[in-house]
């Protein structure tokens, strides 16, 4: 450093000094972003150096060799973060650090949300980044010469973020800028090479100019040193992004150790997807499909940081919703876009057509991967569908463009298939049986309990598949999914059920059991009527058509869920040997009891709840008493007539 005029003082614009008070004040537990920001001031200096050098023969030869030194003083505190791009003169220096000018400012303050985590994310979205210094820093001092003036040129800005910063006139011979920072008691422990490489590594490892740690004062050890780095300097960074490089330039191994050290996910990618798109708008997209989900994946469904966004290779964010939806919130990867401004707010981030354009592309490119593998099936497969199958049902219920797209991907259980979950959409129409103009579905707890289900039986007389939807999200994915490619979806627990070839309507002896057995259940049933669905079964629950199930209830029950007051139909299998010998009883109190058995039992086998269990099982011992009485008094009654016998002898 060298001679200096007389430094001026000045005063902050009022915007900026109550950005300084925030960024001093609030946002302590986001301190790492700091370092994210002056690197990337760094490398944007460094670009525009080498764009103007292309039509300015003055700072032709001065855009070699660029990099970015960061270097720290353990002992006096100090970090030093040096580029050698394109520089500052006086009156830039005041527009840019002194002014709300160009820095975004105001719109960054109104779009605060108040919580610091999430608000320190938008400081990379606006020209605020240089500020984010005085989270750590007790003082910064900025020296600057722009590469295309005289060494005379330089300009030194010094601020301990109180309200006011100086600025002088240097002797700067160095091109391009350094800034230190004091930093603060409390912060010193990121003056460490440890957690700066972390630091570095997480948010800037792919910027395109090397990286230089240097720790004053310190040989670097032999084997952390880099060929043609100093002694003391180690290059941080991988300047080379994977996901910018051609793709014959890369082996799967080049990918599935890129998708490892992204995610710490220690097994290999199921597959991936890799473009480049070029044109009036240019981004980047490496997509890949994880071979595991993380435990708490289905509990957090609004986390979703597995696709990272990248602004001209720059870590901004976990893209969240604005490129990913909730139900690729497996997916992992990178999206990297040159065209994304930093200095935009949050709202137009997200109406912005160009992050719609990559949403698209992002959607489209992450199904064509599923439905890729879903054709491939084997144990990829079968791995993938049963860690994610039950997030991508949530794409039928929120996405209606995709919709049927998602849902031909699905796999289900089935009467036809002994694998669980192996049969889609697709599979089920190439099935369906003469005359058959409807998708037939069971919902319960289990397919083991689908199976046995009463409702089954008269389907199986058909030799009529029924899709077993046994998940917890499969009666919202009903409700939402009510036809596919023109056939309707139907549950067989629901309205009144006529299948070609059935038996006539019951008759007038069936409707009369029907009526005394309603009359026997009173206002605990909706209806009791005699019908065709049963062969084995004496009685099934019935639902409306269009009502909630049984097993909709109990899930909305289990998430302490509000219930409306429902009655279930049951219907009756006349010629069930059980309803044939009822319907000969005289007895009132037992046809009572055993009509209250009957819709009990009919409720246990949907996977019901029984009202009453206590009353349930005192009508069943009474029944199981009943019924081996006669014989108790048969013994007895023979026992005394042998005795009797005896004495007479």
């Amino acid at each position: 450093m060298s001679d200096s005029t007389a430094a001026e003082t000045r005063r902050f614009d009022a915007e900026v000094h109550q950005l300084l008070k925030l960024m001093i004040n609030a946002l302590y537990s986001n301190r790492e972003i700091f370092l994210r920001e002056l690197i990337s001031n760094a490398s944007d200096a460094s670009d525009k150096l080498r764009f103007e050098a292309l039509t300015r023969d003055e700072l032709k030869g001065k855009d070699q060799d660029l990099d970015i030194e960061i270097s720290f003083d353990t002992a006096a505190g100090r970090l030093v973060v040096a580029d050698r791009g394109i520089g500052m003169n006086r009156a830039e220096v005041v527009e840019n650090l002194g002014t709300i000018a160009r820095s975004g400012t105001r719109r960054f303050l109104e779009s605060l949300s108040g919580d610091a985590r999430k608000d320190a994310r938008l400081i990379g979205q606006f020209g605020v980044g240089f500020y984010s210094a005085f989270i750590v820093a007790a003082e910064v001092e900025v020296e600057t010469r722009r590469a295309d003036e005289a060494p005379a040129a330089g300009v030194r800005w010094r601020s301990t973020g109180e309200g006011e910063y100086s600025i002088e006139d240097i002797e700067r011979e160095p091109q391009g800028t350094t800034i230190t920072l004091t930093l603060r008691e409390e912060h010193r422990d990121l003056l460490s090479r440890w957690q700066l490489e972390r630091i570095i590594r997480h948010y800037s490892n792919h910027v395109a100019f090397p990286i230089r740690l240097i720790e004053v004062g310190k040989e670097a050890e032999d084997g952390d040193k880099d060929e043609d780095a100093p002694a003391g300097q180690q290059i941080i960074n991988d300047t080379q992004a994977l996901w910018a490089r051609a793709r014959n330039e890369l082996e799967d191994e080049d990918y599935k150790s890129f998708y490892n050290g992204l995610t710490g996910d220690p097994e290999a990618p199921v597959s991936w997807a890799h473009h480049h798109v070029e044109g009036s708008q240019s981004y980047s997209l490496l997509l890949y499909l994880p071979a595991q989900a993380p435990f708490d994946l289905l509990i957090n469904r609004d986390e979703r940081e597995g696709l990272k966004l990248y602004i001209q290779r720059v870590f901004i964010m976990d893209a969240a919703e604005q490129l990913l939806p909730r139900y690729l919130r497996f997916m992992r990867g990178v999206v990297d876009s040159a065209d994304l401004p930093l200095n935009v707010s949050r709202e137009i981030l997200q109406d912005s057509p160009l992050l719609k354009k990559i949403r698209a592309t992002v959607i489209k490119r992450s199904l064509d991967l599923i439905e890729k593998l879903a054709g491939e099936g084997g144990e990829a497969w079968s791995k993938f569908w049963k860690a994610f199958g039950s997030i991508l049902k949530e794409g039928v219920i929120e996405d209606f463009e995709q919709r049927e797209r998602i849902a031909s991907i699905l796999r289900f259980a089935s009467t036809h298939a002994e694998d669980a979950e192996s049969v889609s959409l697709d599979d089920y129409i190439g099935r369906m049986t003469e005359g058959q103009d409807a998708i037939w579905y069971l919902t319960a707890d289990s397919v083991k309990v689908a199976r046995s289900s009463p409702h089954l039986e008269a389907f199986k007389r058909h030799n009529i598949e029924v899709l077993l939807l046994t998940d917890r999200i499969d009666e919202w994915l009903v409700s939402h999914l009510d036809q596919f490619k023109d056939k309707p979806l139907k549950s067989v627990s629901q309205g009144k059920l006529n299948l070609a070839g059935d038996s006539p309507e019951p008759g007038e002896d069936a409707r009369l059991l029907a009526g005394r057995i309603k009359k026997a259940l009173g206002d605990t049933v909706g209806n009791v009527r005699p019908g065709n669905r049963l062969t084995d079964s004496p009685g099934c629950i019935v639902a409306d058509e269009g009502g909630m199930s049984l097993q909709m209830e109990k899930l909305l029950r289990q998430a302490g869920q509000a219930v409306p007051e429902t009655k279930p139909d049951l219907e009756i299998n006349a010629e069930h040997p059980l309803l044939t010998a009822m319907n000969q009883l005289d007895d009132g109190k037992r046809f009572d009891d055993l009509s209250h058995l009957l819709f009990d039992q009919a409720r246990l086998a949907e996977g019901g709840e029984l009202a009453d269990p206590a009353a349930y099982v005192a009508r069943v011992n009474r029944l199981l008493i009943e019924a081996l009485q006669p014989s108790s008094s048969s013994a007895a009654e023979d026992n005394s007539r042998d005795g009797s016998n005896a004495a007479s002898a």
